[in-house]
């Protein structure tokens, strides 16, 4: 199979010719169809990263695609043409479903994550996944939809973490992927001001599309221009970017009691004051990932229309497209969801 292999950090991934995936009992192959570029990619790959990608490594964990073998103990439940989302961590297949089978909370020990470097991932022709990792889609939800449900399942559980009150005033910092899904989210669960703070108008506009009701200068102090909006400061943050020093000012501006949910990954040491969180009794929430449940129920709100999703990807390219499409990633234009299409 063709695959983009990640060969030295600093260059262009490259596209390469590799063996095509073989099934274990419990694994299905999918031929990929599409992929999205998640921002965690771009920062293992890079010099800072302190959680480097393998040299070798196959990337993409946003997928969704279409059987194409089964593995031997599992030809019961599966069939060659299944479409389906890919749940980006195999289980040891001891026990099918698995019973810890979670991303973010209570893993399987034996298991490995999808494109992650363990196990070659989906920025290719073809790729292996678990038997139990596998979502089905409805006719009605597109693969590139599906290949969405993993970022969308990332804000659900960001949101779901915050144990947002209804009615909530909720501020997101950050309108990339990660920042849209949590909007989406907490306006569909019952915030009723979603504020977001981004610099660039594109990211702004789409957020609007995205459930944010008003969009604030993240060059100004927040908490103030929340409270013109709402008449409140926010209940809580969603810091959704993950640079170093925007955790130390989402506490600076967090008016005392809020909750600040940590949903950007920051790969570089980073600097807090503990006193801050102190003197206004703040909590921080760190959230990783997410749950099978939530798979579940993002492709059931995507088959029902009630979200919509796929305004999200602004760009579609081909394998032979995606290192350059990488590349440009790293210094946004226009781009949102950047998706590899097969």
């Amino acid at each position: 199979m063709r695959a983009a292999v990640f060969r030295e950090m600093s260059k262009p991934l490259v596209v390469e010719t590799l063996a095509d995936p073989v099934p274990g009992p419990h694994d299905l192959i999918l031929k990929v169809r599409n992929c999205g570029i998640c921002g965690s990619d771009l920062h293992m790959t890079e010099p800072t990263s302190i959680m480097p990608l393998a040299l070798g490594s196959v990337m993409g964990h946003e997928f969704a695609g279409e059987v194409m073998e089964v593995g031997s103990a599992v030809r019961h439940l599966w069939k060659t043409g299944d479409r389906v989302a890919g749940f980006p961590f195999i289980c040891c297949g001891d026990h099918s479903p698995c019973l810890n089978f979670t991303f973010g909370q209570t893993t399987c020990a034996k298991g490995v994550g999808v494109g992650l470097g363990a196990s070659h991932g989906a920025y290719a022709e073809y790729v292996r996944i678990g038997s139990s990792g596998g979502y089905r889609l409805p006719d009605s939800v597109s693969f590139r939809e599906g290949a969405m449900v993993e970022p969308l399942a990332v804000g659900l559980h960001a949101v779901d973490m915050a144990k947002m009150p209804r009615g909530a005033t909720v501020l997101v910092i950050g309108a990339g992927p990660v920042g849209l899904a949590v909007m989406l989210w907490a306006k569909f669960l019952g915030a009723r001001h979603v504020i977001v703070s981004e610099k660039a108008q594109i990211r702004r506009e789409m957020a609007g599309r995205f459930g944010a009701t008003d969009a604030i200068d993240p060059a100004q102090p927040l908490t103030p221009q929340v409270e013109k909006i709402a008449g409140r400061g926010p209940d809580v943050i969603f810091e959704c970017v993950g640079a170093p020093g925007l955790l130390g000012g989402a506490m600076a501006d967090a008016p005392r009691g809020a909750r600040i949910v940590i949903a950007g990954v920051c790969q570089q040491p980073d600097t807090i004051m503990p006193l801050m969180g102190i003197v206004k009794e703040l909590e921080l929430q760190f959230v990783l990932g997410y749950r099978p449940a939530d798979f579940d129920y993002v492709i059931s709100m995507i088959a029902s229309d009630r979200i919509d999703v796929e305004k999200m990807v602004t760009d579609i390219v081909d394998l032979d497209q995606l290192p350059s499409a990488f590349e440009a990633l790293r210094k946004p234009s226009h781009q949102c969801k950047v998706m590899l299409e097969n």
